[in-house]
C-alpha cells in the first residue's frame, strides 16, 4: 500500500488526505473562488497547514452538466499555478485532476507527482502511455459519458459488480503498460444516483478485490446535502460523517475541501481502532 511520488515512497496503509484546488469559475461547491495565483496559492498554504498530503489541482469542472473547457484554456488555468505550487511549496506533492493527456504531460513537467482521471484514461488514449513513460501515479475513476450527460447514464445491472467490472479493465490496460502506482476511485456521483451512491458506500469493502488503494471523493457532494435538505455550503458535518463510513470500507485516501476535519476524521478513526 505504497505509491512513489518524486522518488518518494508514500505509505498508505495509514490513510492520506488530498486536498482539493479548484481552479475554475464553475465547481459546484468552491467555483471562483481560486482563479487567480494570490488566492490559489493562500488557499494551498492553508491546506498543507492543515496536514494536506497532496493537493489537487484541477482547471475543468466535473460537476453535472458542467461547461466543455478547452484545452488551451485548461492548460492556462492549470499549468502556471503547478509552477507556482512548485516554487512556493517545494515539499507538496501535486496531483493533476484532468483526462487529458496534454494537460497532465505539461504539469507533470512543471512539477506535478501524480495524475487524477476521471475518465480512468479512457477519455484520450495518450494518457495511460504517458502515465507509464513518466512511472507517476495515476487514481482510476469510474464514470459513464461526460459531466453533461452522466446524470442520464444511471442503469445498471448489478452496481458493485458492474463498477468493479470496468475497474478491473482499466486496471489491467494499465499493468499491460508498465505502471507501477495505480489507484481506484469509485467516482461518487458520477453517473449514479442518490440511492446508488449509499448503495455503493456500503459496499466499499468490495473495493479490496481490485488489491489496490481506494480514493473516495465524498466532500460536500449532493448526496449529502439533498439528503439532508440544505446545501454544499452546509454540508460539513455530513461529508465528516460519510468519511468515517468511508474509512471503515477501507478508503486510502480522502479527497477534500475541507482538509483539517477530515485529519481529524482519520485521527480519531485509528483511535477507534486501537492504532
Amino acid at each position: 500500500m505504497t505509491i512513489c511520488c518524486h522518488g518518494e515512497l508514500i505509505d498508505l496503509s495509514t490513510p492520506r488526505v488530498m486536498g482539493i484546488l479548484n481552479t475554475t469559475p464553475d465547481s459546484f461547491y468552491d467555483g471562483g473562488r481560486f482563479t487567480d495565483a494570490r488566492t490559489a496559492l493562500l488557499r494551498a498554504e492553508q491546506l498543507l497547514a492543515d496536514g494536506a498530503d497532496f493537493l489537487d489541482v484541477g482547471g475543468y469542472s466535473s460537476r453535472p452538466g458542467a461547461d466543455e473547457v478547452s484545452e488551451a484554456e485548461e492548460l492556462g488555468r492549470v499549468v502556471p499555478l503547478v509552477e507556482r505550487l512548485v516554487r512556493e511549496f517545494p515539499e507538496a506533492v501535486i496531483s493533476v485532476d484532468t483526462f487529458r493527456s496534454r494537460v497532465a504531460r505539461e504539469a507533470l513537467a512543471a512539477g506535478a507527482a501524480m495524475v487524477n482521471d476521471i475518465t480512468a484514461g479512457e477519455a484520450d488514449a495518450g494518457m495511460l502511455p504517458l502515465v507509464a513513460e513518466n512511472q507517476v501515479p495515476i487514481i482510476l475513476m469510474h464514470m459513464r459519458g461526460t459531466p453533461a450527460s452522466m446524470s442520464q447514464l444511471t442503469t445498471y445491472d448489478h452496481l458493485l459488480t458492474d463498477i468493479l467490472q470496468y475497474l478491473s479493465g482499466r486496471l489491467a490496460a494499465a499493468r499491460d503498460l508498465g505502471i507501477q502506482d495505480v489507484l481506484a476511485d469509485p467516482g461518487f456521483g458520477f453517473a449514479k444516483t442518490r440511492e446508488q451512491n449509499f448503495e455503493l458506500l456500503r459496499s466499499l469493502e468490495g473495493f479490496r478485490i481490485l488489491d489496490v488503494p481506494v480514493l473516495v471523493g465524498l466532500s460536500r457532494k449532493s448526496m449529502i446535502w439533498k439528503t439532508l435538505g440544505t446545501s454544499p455550503e452546509d454540508a460539513l458535518n455530513g461529508t465528516t460523517a460519510l468519511h468515517m463510513l468511508a474509512l471503515s470500507g477501507g478508503a486510502s485516501i480522502l479527497r477534500v475541501h475541507d482538509v483539517r476535519e477530515a485529519v481529524e476524521c482519520i485521527r480519531l478513526w485509528e483511535a477507534f481502532r486501537g492504532e
